[in-house]
């Protein structure tokens, strides 16, 4: 499996850990779904230019924390092109879509929430994942199902919620 990491913002001295946060958080998503030869592109931004994106692709006025971008349809991902471990036939890795991360809005929410900025672009990272493979939180069933999965993800990844401490 393949995380493809790009940034048009700098990140601070100490951030690589919420770097490297957010690029495993990604590869054990597709681990957990069994798409080792996955591919997935991530991009770290500023708020102006997820600004943009959330205004041309969902019609959103206003920066968001995460956006992602799917390459293809989830029901595309069990298809009979996919062979065990994610790979087409033909042998390329699945090209899954793009994870945009906020970085600025990164950090704002990791401090309001009391947590590091590792678990806070685990956590965003994870939920972007989480979309590319059909996941969403529509419905409250929808939604305890992706919270639970990302939750799942961020405690092997030693970036669990403390007890008490909801995420809003």
């Amino acid at each position: 499996m393949a995380v493809r990491f790009s940034a048009s913002v700098a990140l601070e001295p100490g951030e690589d850990v919420a770097r490297e946060a957010a690029v495993a958080g990604i590869e054990r998503v597709l681990e957990r779904a069994g798409l080792s030869a996955a591919e997935v592109s991530l991009s770290i931004v500023g708020d102006a230019e997820i600004h943009a994106l959330n205004r041309e692709y969902r019609g959103v006025d206003r920066p968001t924390d995460v956006l992602s971008f799917p390459l293809c349809e989830p029901g595309e991902l069990a298809g009979p092109f996919v062979r065990p471990g994610g790979r087409a036939v033909n042998g390329p890795p699945l090209l899954l879509g793009d994870v945009v991360i906020s970085l600025p809005r990164a950090r704002r929410q990791a401090r309001d929430f009391g947590h590091s900025l590792a678990r806070e672009m685990g956590f965003l990272a994870v939920h972007g994942a989480l979309h590319l493979l059909g996941y969403d939180h529509e419905t409250p069933e929808e939604e305890a199902r992706m919270q639970a999965e990302a939750e799942a993800v961020l405690a092997m990844l030693g970036l669990g919620r403390e007890p008490g401490r909801p995420r809003p």
